[in-house]
């Protein structure tokens, strides 16, 4: 068989993404802190682009001051949007005007001893450390973390103590097999094994283990290096006040009935202990002021920090959605060295300019459409939401993506990008744009309601239930057939277990 080599001319379409669009759909699935970090990479790796400073006026502004520079959507109590500005900022001249110094080469004396310093006349008052405390560009998280480990902490207090250096070498051991809640996660017949050597002259013994190991539970904090949670427990009663009121049964307790504690079966811990329930209340009250995981004092943790993209406030009556202007610096391009651009230019240099600003208004466009997008669904979803935002969870709407993607007209992966890691800001809280999302349940009327409507009434259920007699999950669905929703046993469990409730046993506690 033979082939025969041809060519052939098709015609055909496909739709294909230009570059300017795979950037407005990056941009717009991008966090704010992630936003943040890919503007500044644009503003170091584009000469074009600048960042407008916040008291620099615009070029609008120094013709008309009635011009608004944020972008907000107004919604009346129906849910209609009233009215919607968008105002962007244009590009202007870049002008630096010379600031008045604090000090001009008048005030400067004319005649000084040869000796003198810089420092003798004019003092620097900025701390030895860095910035003044005022600054506002001094790093707040640096100066006041202090970076402290439980392991750190205890090798502090260590070589506070003074022991031979065969103890503290087995005080090393010891401290390095403490996790961090502060157990110590290795038996002392393990840390007897790692440190014994046969072919010592005097090996180490368990005992000499033991003896440094009760040294070290008198370390800060306490309870730390215990090997189990009444040992925890019990080193932290051990620390208190003999006076303390109800402290021998507290031990007791620990010591012999902890598992019924843990089981709340109150009436065998009062047959066992012989205790009245007004005297166990007292030793309950007493024991669940010890911290049974006591590592996590110290543990050191950077505390995480949610900026709202969205604003909503309730402002005359209407309820009022804007972007929040820090999320992101104002940009634009520089128009000085837009002002080069030589158009018959066809040099490396002129070329390079050229498509530089047409990436800069490409960058800039893009964020303008991120804007004016999250603007979009976010006045949606607060138009579909104002009952949460009048009068809680309970008040909250079933809405799902599709229901939002018709509303503007967008694609639902459109709104899935918009709606996460995007934080909406409201006198209720801040939310992210997912919460108020939400799948529904039948009601016997016809109607639905919310999943996070059920949370909502399944929490107030069980913070006003007698605490003696919790409610069951069986109850709880009973509850709320009443009230016409129908929510099986096992979906109650589920939401329950979603926001972190115990079940009814453990719930039970003596009033």
């Amino acid at each position: 068989m033979v082939m025969k080599v041809s060519l052939q001319l098709k015609l055909g379409q496909q739709l294909t993404m230009t570059p300017q669009l795979q950037q407005a759909i990056r941009l717009l699935q991008l966090s704010t802190l992630d936003l943040q970090q890919e503007i500044q990479e644009a503003l170091e790796s584009n000469p074009m682009l600048e960042v407008q400073e916040e008291n620099e006026p615009s070029q609008n502004e120094k013709k008309e001051d009635t011009n608004e520079t944020s972008e907000s959507s107004d919604i009346d109590s129906t849910g209609n949007g009233l009215e919607s500005t968008s105002t962007q900022q244009e590009t202007t001249a870049d002008k630096h005007e010379s600031e008045n110094d604090d000090w001009s080469s008048d005030t400067i004396p004319t005649d000084l001893p040869v000796d003198t310093a810089w420092d003798d006349i004019y003092p620097n008052n900025a701390p030895v450390g860095g910035a003044a405390p005022d600054d506002e560009n001094s790093d707040f998280e640096s100066r006041n973390s202090t970076g402290a480990t439980l392991n750190s902490h205890l090798l502090e207090q260590l070589n506070l103590v003074t022991m031979s250096d065969r103890d503290r070498l087995i005080a090393l051991s010891l401290i390095d097999s403490v996790n961090l809640e502060g157990y110590l996660c290795s038996s002392l017949e393990d840390q007897h094994e790692g440190l014994y050597n046969e072919n010592d002259d005097d090996p180490v013994e368990l005992d000499e283990i033991e003896a440094v190991l009760k040294r070290i539970q008198h370390f800060d904090p306490p309870g730390v290096c215990a090997r189990d949670l009444p040992e925890c427990l019990l080193l932290q009663l051990r620390q208190l006040p003999d006076v303390t009121p109800w402290l021998p049964q507290a031990k007791l307790v620990i010591n012999h009935y902890l598992n019924l504690l843990g089981s709340r079966d109150y009436a065998q811990l009062m047959r066992r202990s012989r205790l009245k329930e007004n005297d166990l209340k007292e030793v309950i009250s007493l024991i669940q002021t010890l911290n049974p995981k006591p590592g996590e004092e110290i543990a050191s943790s950077e505390a995480v920090y949610v900026v709202p993209d969205v604003i909503v406030k309730k402002t005359n009556g209407r309820w009022r959605v804007e972007l929040n202007p820090e999320i992101a610096p104002k940009i634009r391009v520089n128009s000085n060295y837009a002002s080069y651009i030589k158009r018959a230019d066809s040099s490396t240099d002129n070329t390079f300019m050229k498509d530089q600003l047409q990436e800069a208004k490409w960058f800039i466009k893009s964020l303008q459409s991120r804007n004016e997008t999250l603007l979009k669904v976010s006045s949606k979803i607060v138009a579909h939401q104002q009952g949460f935002l009048d009068y809680g969870d309970e008040a909250m709407k079933p809405l799902i993506l599709h229901d939002i993607a018709q509303a503007v007209d967008m694609h639902e992966s459109t709104i899935s990008r918009v709606t996460t890691q995007k934080y909406m800001h409201t006198p209720r809280g801040i939310f992210e744009l997912k919460y108020f999302f939400s799948s529904h349940v039948s009601t016997a009327a016809g109607g639905e309601c919310s999943s996070t409507a059920i949370r909502a009434i399944i929490k107030k259920l069980i913070l006003a239930e007698n605490p003696k007699k919790p409610l069951s999950d069986s109850k709880i669905a009973d509850v709320l057939k009443e009230q016409g929703i129908n929510v099986a046993r096992r979906t109650i469990a589920k939401y329950r277990e979603a926001m972190m409730i115990p079940p009814s046993n453990e719930r039970k506690r003596l009033v």
